[in-house]
């Protein structure tokens, strides 16, 4: 059984024939929707923004997660009418073409409230941005592919990775994978950072309804 670490985009674009791709409709689609934010959530970004401007060289995985990621999710509330929730480092596995593939993502967006179930969404985030030793958007590419397969509906699975200050949005859709550009934490983009997470949040919800 292998582990979501150990992959790489190689390693995956070879062994389940993925093609990684220039766009995707639903990417650009999911990059260009808009949604509302209130003062509220805009004074709050640009409070935990100033933690990143002071700290974002110097902060590891955990640190940054515990003083900036794991608040910019909550302020999106993933998991505000229990259908769904936000979950962080659960055990997740499947079998993908004959492929046992393992592990605890950073975090997932799935059905459920006190334990995942249909996975929508998958989230990794890669420590320092000086530190390149693996390929994180493999590792958060890998879960992303067993969620197709638990999904088994043709529609796209979205995540994310986070190095450092830079946040990548990426999509899969059948065989086929996009990867956007880096967007800052630390400047102005934080704000399109936050609404693309409340679409995401608008894509489930229609799901259900």
């Amino acid at each position: 059984m292998s582990k979501f670490s150990d992959w790489t985009r190689s390693k995956l674009d070879k062994r389940f024939g993925l093609k990684e791709v220039k766009s995707l409709p639903s990417l650009t689609q999911w990059l260009n929707e808009s949604a509302e934010m209130t003062d509220f959530e805009r004074n709050v970004l640009l409070y935990y923004q100033t933690l990143l401007l002071n700290h974002a060289d110097a902060w590891n995985e955990q640190e940054l997660s515990l003083n900036f990621i794991g608040p910019v999710f909550g302020l999106v509330q993933y998991g505000f009418d229990r259908t769904f929730n936000f979950f962080a480092e659960r055990p997740f596995s499947g079998n993908v073409d004959g492929e046992d593939m393992t592990g605890n993502p950073d975090g997932i967006l799935a059905k459920g409230w006190r334990d995942p179930e249909t996975p929508f969404f998958c989230f990794h985030e890669y420590k320092k941005e000086l530190e390149q030793s693996s390929d994180p958007a493999g590792q958060c590419l890998a879960p992303m592919l067993v969620a197709q397969g638990l999904n088994g509906n043709n529609q796209p699975i979205y995540g994310c990775f986070v190095v450092g200050r830079y946040w990548r949005f990426i999509v899969l859709k059948g065989k086929e994978y996009a990867v956007s550009d880096g967007y800052s934490a630390t400047q102005q983009s934080l704000f399109d950072i936050f609404k693309i997470l409340k679409v995401l949040k608008l894509y489930i919800l229609n799901y259900f309804n």
